[in-house]
């Protein structure tokens, strides 16, 4: 086989390894790989076979380098193709130098060219010296290394082509090599290695992309798939080619190959637009077509165009107005946060009012709640709708009577935009609107305009509203509570108020007691304030015995409020955490049998009385401390604790009526 063959590079080889040359013609790569082989202690006469890995971390390479091998093979199995039955081998190994693949004739590791070409044998430069594979790791470039460059004699008899492969971030993850006998060396052999592992580079990035974008793919569809808001896909001709579930949910029929123009109701389009895909839009108010009857949304478009910028299709997106509204009266405070066990009492009379409200509560029923101003007629509705089948969707409350007659209809049912100067642009919805899945409280209903109790009469009955200024109808599911502190009947009977509005709100009437009918709730009522400003606070307060009993002989015109003000002054007023019968305001000073004539009495007249009701009420006191200490023998702690007070409390008191113990 090497009969004629004569390695020039043999006598610089030669010198090298005894010392006597310095490698002077050889090329500056091969040089320098001889330099690192010395530094490394390779042994050039050596015959030994290379290191290999043992089988346990051979089979975990493998695994680790699957997919290189996958890539590779088939280019390998074209390079075999050229050169079988020469005796040369083509390699794959990874960036360590190990053989992971490999194609060679039959008798490939019975040839002592290469024997030591196998999977798992080592071909590092610090195992078999300057070779290709190792040098071509060492440097990063492809090389060719034929005859004597080869710095272990025994590898004399090869030429070895290699070019390294890279990943994205310039890596080197592997090389490819193609070995022979070294008489059959030739340039053209580096050049197709190395276009074979560009090849091999090319097709990993291939990989690569199809992976990323199948992992896009993925995650695109996934959204397609959970997003709640239904998206149709449709094509150039308007035609719906994909939907996802929450489309076909809402819809509830096959649409695919419909146009999606028939998919909406024409005359039910804001802003006079059509649903079609030649321009983007958002929020368009329209009716859409759905098993279930017209579902009122809004619409968004967004065209898919092409190089060109011709439209290709487009993606339809609808929101039904309802999600919408359900997530704006999160964020508006349109929610009831009261229930029955807020509302304090055990008054027969309230708690006949709560028993009725609880009742009620599980119906559908329209519900008046009658009942004086400040006597909690909001907590009732705001207890009433958490106990609903309605309790996950919002409660909306507006008070009539705090809004301009002018205004009623708007607030109720809304506008278009341009329905009246000073409209906002895009419109309005309006309570009933924001309402709808929950329920709807009216306070002071009692105090509705005439004229727009007509509109509001036909919405109850038909469950559907037309904003101001529109003339499209929106389908509304409200649970209606209305409250009034009128006598409703009377307003119907002077022409106030309409008689058919009244009798299809008084479906079930309940009425709230006023304070004063329950006066053994005022020391619980007293009792809750109280603690609750001291949990605010951070403080906690005590509280003379004789103001409670002084609160209960008040007529309290303005209920459950009043007290509560009531409290919070005394408590704002009292320096030393004490609350006693000075703290309470003037006019609870005053003696029921003499309230009527102390409101004629002049201001001077009306202030002597209090002062001289306020020195008797001191007396009394003085007189029962004076009292109890004779009878505990001058036990303060004694008669702190019957006074219900503090030892500091009574102490202070000591000190103000000046009583020696």
């Amino acid at each position: 086989m090497f009969t004629g063959y004569r390695d020039s590079i043999l006598p610089i080889w030669e010198e090298y390894i005894t010392g006597t040359g310095h490698a002077d013609g050889v090329r500056p790569q091969i040089a320098a790989s001889w330099r690192r082989c010395v530094k490394a202690c390779v042994d050039p006469r050596s015959p030994t076979p290379h290191r290999k890995l043992d089988a346990q971390s051979l089979s975990r390479l493998l695994r680790e380098k699957d997919q290189l091998i996958k890539v590779a093979k088939p280019f390998m199995a074209n390079l075999y193709h050229f050169v079988q039955g020469s005796g040369f081998v083509v390699v794959l190994t990874d960036e360590n130098g190990y053989i992971l693949e490999m194609f060679g004739d039959e008798d490939t590791l019975q040839n002592p060219m290469t024997e030591d070409f196998f999977r798992g044998a080592g071909w590092h430069e610090t195992e078999a010296g300057t070779n290709a594979i190792g040098t071509a790791l060492e440097t990063g470039a492809p090389i060719q290394v034929s005859g004597a460059e080869h710095f272990r004699r025994k590898h004399h008899c090869l030429t070895c082509s290699s070019a390294p492969i890279f990943d994205e971030d310039r890596r080197i993850i592997g090389v490819l090599d193609m070995s022979g006998a070294s008489h059959a060396s030739h340039l053209h052999t580096l050049g197709i290695v190395v276009a074979a592992a560009e090849a091999i580079m090319a097709q990993l990035s291939i990989r690569r992309k199809n992976q990323e974008l199948a992992l896009i793919n993925n995650r695109l569809t996934n959204f397609f798939n959970a997003v709640s808001d239904g998206v149709l896909i449709v094509d150039k001709n308007e035609v719906v080619i994909e939907l996802n579930p929450a489309a076909k949910t809402m819809l509830g029929k096959d649409v695919l190959g419909t146009p999606v123009g028939k998919l909406f109701e024409p005359r039910a389009v804001s802003r006079g637009k059509a649903i079609t895909i030649a321009e983007p839009y958002t929020d368009i108010e329209a009716m859409v077509d759905t098993k279930e009857g017209l579902c009122y949304c809004l619409v968004s478009c967004e065209p898919v165009v092409n190089d060109q910028g011709a439209a290709t299709g487009g993606i339809i997106i609808l929101r039904p107005i309802k999600q919408v509204q359900n997530l704006v009266n999160r964020f508006s405070g349109y929610s009831a946060t009261l229930q029955f066990s807020d509302i304090i009492g055990d008054s027969p009379a309230i708690r006949d009012a709560i028993r009725l409200a609880t009742l009620t509560a599980t119906t559908t029923a329209n519900i008046l709640l009658q009942g004086e101003s400040g006597t909690g007629k909001e907590i009732f509705a705001q207890a009433i709708h958490n106990l609903s089948a309605q309790h996950l969707g919002p409660f909306v409350a507006l008070n009539c009577g705090a809004i301009p007659s002018e205004l009623i209809g708007s607030e109720l049912f809304g506008y278009e935009e341009g329905a009246f100067t000073g409209a906002k642009r895009g419109g309005k919805p309006g309570k009933f609107e924001l309402a709808s899945g929950g329920t709807l409280f009216l306070d002071e209903v009692g105090d509705m305009p005439l004229e727009q109790q007509i509109a509001f009469l036909r919405v109850i009955q038909e469950k559907k509203v037309t904003r101001i200024g529109g003339d499209k109808t929106i389908p509304v599911n409200v649970r209606l509570i209305c409250a009034t502190n009128k006598n409703l009947l009377q307003e119907v009977e002077r022409g106030a108020f309409r008689r058919d509005l009244y009798y299809r709100l008084n479906v079930m009437a309940i009425t709230i007691p006023p304070l004063r009918n329950r006066i053994e709730d005022i020391p619980l009522l007293f009792a809750h304030f109280l603690d609750k400003l001291g949990r605010d606070r951070g403080c906690k307060y005590f509280v003379d015995p004789a103001v409670v009993d002084f609160l209960t002989h008040y007529s309290w015109p303005g209920n459950v409020r009043e007290l509560h003000n009531v409290v919070e002054r005394a408590a704002s007023l009292s320096e030393d955490g004490t609350i006693v019968l000075r703290h309470l305001p003037a006019e609870l000073s005053v003696p029921p049998a003499a309230r009527t004539f102390a409101a004629a009495l002049p201001a001077a007249q009306m202030l002597d009385c209090r002062e001289k009701r306020q020195k008797a009420a001191r007396d009394a006191e003085k007189r029962k401390i004076q009292g109890l200490l004779n009878t505990h023998a001058g036990n303060v702690s004694r008669v702190a604790r019957e006074m219900g007070v503090s030892r500091k409390t009574l102490y202070n008191k000591m000190r103000v009526y000046a009583i020696n113990n």
